[in-house]
């Protein structure tokens, strides 16, 4: 079990995070993995009064992240902090001709996980990014998303984070169900999606096998 009594976890990230969760309601953890991870760690471990929060942002990038990272991150002093961003770093690549190089994700990365360290001294938990080959132009996207994949990796070794390698979990599982199945853009996370990366979260974090 990796996760102390009385922690406070932070989920952080763009849409597959935000997942319709009620900006007006701080509580809320929206209606995707980071709900199905607190509902299922909760349940098992009532003891441990752990607690949940979300600000994932639809639409966010990196930068957005950097832009925000004193208020949505800082300042609520979380345990554990768990990322999952960079699938909008790739996208506007291609829907606006906006592309964010990896040298700039690496930079802008590098600099709240420097803060989280420094000024929390929180635990990192680093999800990388994933694309499915969900419509069949996703495949295009592999020159832009593998690059930013390796950022994550590298970043997670030297912040010597709990690293969740999301992109061969999907495509793994594509091969006991179509693409369309767990993301119907290759990007959002179907309810099955939603459930593959809360089950690898829990797999990581407490030790259990939830296979």
């Amino acid at each position: 079990m990796l996760i102390k009594n009385n922690s406070l976890v932070l989920f952080q990230g763009d849409s597959i995070t935000d997942c319709d969760r009620d900006r007006e309601n701080p509580g809320d953890l929206g209606k995707g993995y980071p709900l199905l991870v607190a509902s299922i760690f909760n349940a098992l471990y009532p003891e441990k009064k752990v607690s949940f929060l979300n600000r994932g942002i639809s639409g966010n990038r990196v930068r957005n992240l950097r832009e925000r990272w004193e208020e949505d991150c800082l300042a609520l002093k979380p345990d554990y902090v768990s990322i999952l961003i960079g699938i909008n770093d790739c996208w506007r690549r291609y829907d606006n001709n906006d592309p964010t190089s990896s040298s700039d994700f690496e930079r802008d990365y590098r600099y709240i996980l420097e803060k989280t360290r420094d000024e929390l001294g929180a635990k990192i938990i680093l999800l990388e990014p994933f694309v499915l080959p969900y419509p069949a132009d996703r495949e295009n996207w592999r020159e832009d998303l593998d690059p930013k994949i390796q950022v994550v990796r590298k970043l997670a070794r030297e912040f010597d984070a709990i690293y969740i390698g999301l992109d061969g979990l999907f495509a793994e599982t594509a091969s006991k169900a179509e693409p369309a199945y767990w993301a119907g853009d290759g990007v959002h996370p179907s309810p099955a999606g939603h459930g593959l990366i809360a089950r690898a979260w829990l797999n990581r974090l407490t030790g259990l096998d939830f296979s």
